[in-house]
């Protein structure tokens, strides 16, 4: 049975109060098609049956199910490719010489999916500034996200054929990945091992101890309404060093909503910088 309006009124406002997504009355398809499998996982009749569970669960690893169900996980490596660009001939450089004294950069990935952004961001330190992955620097790297399920697939480095198709170059392809027995990819353990990840809720605290020299939240802020939005962007500020850069997706701007930043002169890779 599909879902009734009341039923898709308070799950999409549990979905938006969890995690900050805002799912319009338009999408009751996408809800039913998301939540139809965690319903016969868990032997129910239906999404019928499957609501009235979650109305007598405020908390608990079931409702964690179906906000992380909500949630959208595509992903590519080197996604639009700009972003990796600017990285590789701007950010990246500028970072190193200010970094110098130190020799310490913290990079976050703040929506890590199943681990391509942040696996492309280690391949672009390998092949343009090795330097920064060598002994001699300290380097810190976050990958978060909401959904703990898609992080064991990230720290697992595991691709399909047809993952790693999308957007991996191919002499990348064979210099960081072994083909395995059953036709997938996996990334060398070195690689691996450059990233920690994390699950993250960016609604909650985020506990950094340290400022962040580059945040990239790419392909996230487009799903959360207007306050959301502002939320989060003044909790860049916050966790961002005060030359550090921060990347938002090819759809997404700080436009009307936080004037303390500023967007880098290439501004096809969706860079900014907090103004001075």
């Amino acid at each position: 049975m599909p879902l009734s309006t009341l039923d898709s009124a308070f799950l999409r406002k549990l979905v938006r109060d969890r995690s900050g997504i805002v799912l319009g009355e338009d999408k009751a398809y996408l809800i039913e098609s998301r939540l139809q499998p965690l319903a016969r996982l868990h032997n129910l009749s239906g999404l019928e049956a499957l609501v009235a569970r979650l109305r007598s669960a405020t908390t608990g690893t079931f409702l964690k199910q179906v906000v992380e169900a909500m949630t959208t996980n595509e992903t590519l490596f080197f996604r639009d490719t700009h972003p990796f660009e600017t990285l590789s001939r701007i950010v990246l450089p500028d970072l190193m010489r200010r970094r110098a004294a130190t020799r310490t950069l913290n990079i976050w990935c703040a929506a890590a999916s199943t681990g391509q952004e942040p696996y492309s961001v280690a391949m672009t330190i390998r092949e343009q500034t090795p330097a920064l992955a060598g002994p001699d620097w300290k380097l810190s790297m976050l990958g978060t996200d909401l959904s703990a399920e898609v992080l064991v697939r990230a720290r697992a480095g595991i691709y399909s054929q047809l993952e790693v198709a999308r957007g991996m170059p191919a002499q990348l392809l064979s210099k960081y990945f072994l083909r395995q027995a059953d036709g997938t990819w996996l990334i060398r353990e070195d690689l691996r091992r450059m990233f920690v990840f994390k699950e993250l809720n960016l609604l909650d605290a985020w506990p950094f101890g340290e400022k962040q020299d580059i945040i990239l939240m790419r392909n996230v802020l487009i799903y959360f309404d207007v306050d959301t939005k502002r939320q989060i962007l003044a909790k860049v500020r916050r966790s961002l060093a005060p030359d550090g850069y921060f990347f938002l997706g090819g759809a997404e701007t700080t436009m009307n909503l936080d004037d303390q930043f500023e967007r880098l002169a290439d501004s096809r890779g969706g860079g900014y910088k907090i103004k001075p």
